[in-house]
Parts: C-alpha cells; sequence; structure tokens
C-alpha cells in the first residue's frame, strides 16, 4: 500500500472509525458519508496534501457528519446556512480553539468546494463558515544555552542513546520537523557535501546544510548501529529496536524526557527546536530569504514571523547594554 493510500484510508476511517460509529451514521449518510469518501478520495489524487492534515480533515468532516447525524440531515442538498452556524457555534461552546476552528472550517470550505463541482451544493451557503480572528502568536523558543544541555542528555555509551543524541542535534541544527525526522532515509544524508535533503509539506524536497558536530553525531550513531544485525536492513535513519521507522508522537516524548533531564523548567517539543533554529539565525543576522528555504516555507510571510522574535532580542540587547537605556526616567517626565 503506497503511502498517499494509506493515508486517505486512515482519514477516511478518521471520520467513521468503529463499527458502532458507522452504525449510528448509517441513519444519516449514506449519501453524505459517500460524498466525504469520495472528497478524501479527491483530495489523495489531486491535492497532494501532507498525511497529517488529510488525517485532520478526516476528524474534522467526522464531527460535521455527526452534528448532521443529529439534525437528520441526510444529504449535501439539505446543508443550509443555519446547520453551518449552529455547527460552528456547537464546536465553540465545546471549548475548541480558534486555530482549530480555523482548521475545521477550512476543512468543511474544501468539502463544499467539492461538492460545488460536483454540483451537489449551493456555493452561496457557505458564506455562514465564518473564520474566527486570532492573533498572531510569536513562536516559543529556546535559548542556545538550554538546547546544549538539552542535547549533553542522551547516554552515549548505548545504541538508544546515540540514536537520540544525533535526532536531537539534526531537529536543531537543520530545523527539521518531527514528521520529516521520522521519514528521513539513509540516503536523504550527503556527508561528502554535509548536507541532509529532506521530505517536507507538498513532497517537496529541500537541501539543509549541517555543522560538523551534528555529522559527527549522526556518523557515530551510524557507526554503532551497523554492529545490530536486526537493523541492518532497515532503510529508515532513526530506525527503532526492529527497523522500523520512529513515530511523531515517539519524537515529542524523547524531546519531552530528555528536557526534563536537562533540568528544563518548562515544556520542550519538536516544534521548539524547529522554532531555536529559525529564531537564532535571524538573531545572527540571516537574511530572511536564507531562512525560508532552509525552513521549506512556501511563503515568506510564514517566515516574517521570526522578525519579531528577533527585534524583542535587539531590544532587550539596547535595554540591557546601552548607557541611556539604563538611566531612570525622571519623575514627572
Amino acid at each position: 500500500m503506497s503511502d498517499a493510500t494509506g493515508g486517505s484510508e486512515r482519514a477516511a476511517r478518521e471520520f467513521c472509525p468503529s463499527r458502532s460509529r458507522r452504525r449510528r451514521l448509517a441513519g444519516v449518510a449514506a449519501a453524505l458519508e459517500r460524498n466525504v469518501q469520495a472528497f478524501l478520495g479527491h483530495l489523495r489524487l489531486s491535492r497532494r496534501l501532507a498525511k497529517n492534515t488529510e488525517l485532520a480533515y478526516g476528524r474534522d468532516l467526522g464531527r460535521f457528519l455527526a452534528h448532521c447525524e443529529a439534525r437528520e440531515v441526510r444529504r449535501g442538498d439539505q446543508i443550509t446556512s443555519d446547520l453551518l452556524r449552529s455547527f460552528i457555534q456547537e464546536e465553540s461552546e465545546s471549548g475548541l480553539g480558534p486555530r482549530s476552528l480555523r482548521r475545521r472550517i477550512s476543512a468543511l470550505r474544501a468539502f463544499f468546494r467539492y461538492l460545488e463541482e460536483e454540483e451537489r451544493f449551493d456555493p452561496t451557503i457557505a458564506t455562514a463558515l465564518v473564520a474566527p480572528r486570532i492573533g498572531r502568536r510569536l513562536p516559543r523558543t529556546a535559548s542556545s544555552d538550554e538546547l546544549f544541555e538539552v542535547l549533553r542528555a542522551p547516554d552515549p555509551k548505548t545504541l538508544r542513546g546515540l540514536r537520540d543524541r544525533a535526532l536531537l542535534s539534526l531537529a536543531y541544527a537543520g530545523g527539521l520537523r518531527a514528521s520529516e525526522l521520522v521519514s528521513l532515509q539513509l540516503g536523504d544524508l550527503d556527508f561528502d557535501r554535509g548536507v541532509v535533503i529532506p521530505l517536507g509539506k507538498g513532497n517537496k524536497r529541500r537541501i539543509v546544510p549541517l555543522s560538523a558536530l551534528t555529522l559527527k553525531h549522526v556518523s557515530e550513531y551510524l557507526a554503532r548501529r551497523a554492529e545490530e544485525p536486526r537493523l541492518a536492513s532497515s532503510l529508515v535513519l532513526f530506525a527503532g529496536p526492529r527497523g522500523q521507522a520512529m513515530t511523531r508522537q515517539a519524537v515529542w516524548k524523547l524531546v519531552g524526557r530528555y528536557a526534563k533531564s536537562a533540568g528544563l523548567e518548562r515544556h520542550l517539543h519538536p516544534h521548539m527546536l524547529r522554532h531555536s533554529f529559525a529564531t537564532h539565525l535571524v538573531q545572527g543576522g540571516a537574511d530572511l530569504r536564507s531562512v525560508q528555504k532552509l525552513l521549506g516555507h512556501r511563503n515568506i510571510t510564514t517566515t516574517e514571523i521570526y522578525t519579531h522574535v528577533g527585534r524583542d532580542h535587539v531590544e532587550q540587547a539596547y535595554r540591557a547594554s546601552h548607557p541611556r537605556a539604563k538611566l531612570r526616567r525622571p519623575s514627572g517626565a
């Protein structure tokens, strides 16, 4: 089974994951459910969405089908603006955050565009889907000193410690996403050029240079791994005990565990390593276009958030260093 096919089938299971759930939805939707199934297949063939995005769409549409079930809506042409408003209100009142609600609305809009193309939906109804406004949240980062402590936490006397140190080093030195780390193959590393070529969002590859220390960590891990017969045939870079690829969840747990071992008082997750990678580049004077390419961002507007973080760093440096910044404001001024 291909990754794309597997992702679509998992997405389908997300919106209808169990036999009991199928029985509950049987009254709704033979028609509406078939529309969702067809839409998920359409995503797989034409949109080439990231696997995790497709799975999220499946979950979001599953919530909408449950809402339709409760109101005995069985076909796409029975969907009304009032139904959409009640769904959004119900989701909002359930405690769903603005970002998650925006993603849910995005999934519905994509689904309704598909129905419109198939002439099964009145496009004017979708105007009821109004996404909540959210402020742009600055990315959370860790300092270089904190991250150096985390990188020292794995035990280099064990294969697992060598693997985890190499993974942490690659995550911070290369700014890779958790999904990119677990999908890396041995052939994605080029030691002669000193680069890694991860497979990013939209199945697009990019070239990321690595530090000499990171390459050393990866090389030491691979040398020790070569002594394990059970891992000899594995092509994945970061392999589990039986040679299988690690999961994203395992990477999240791994990062959090070593952060705790290093004495960090706050929770650390893989995306904070990526944020720290970008922020430290900007603080070091890297231009935004280069950071965009290293991160694999399609639009530079996504990368621009790191200029705000860099500006905070400059302001802090000014207040800590400039003699006029240290003077207290005169009373009455």
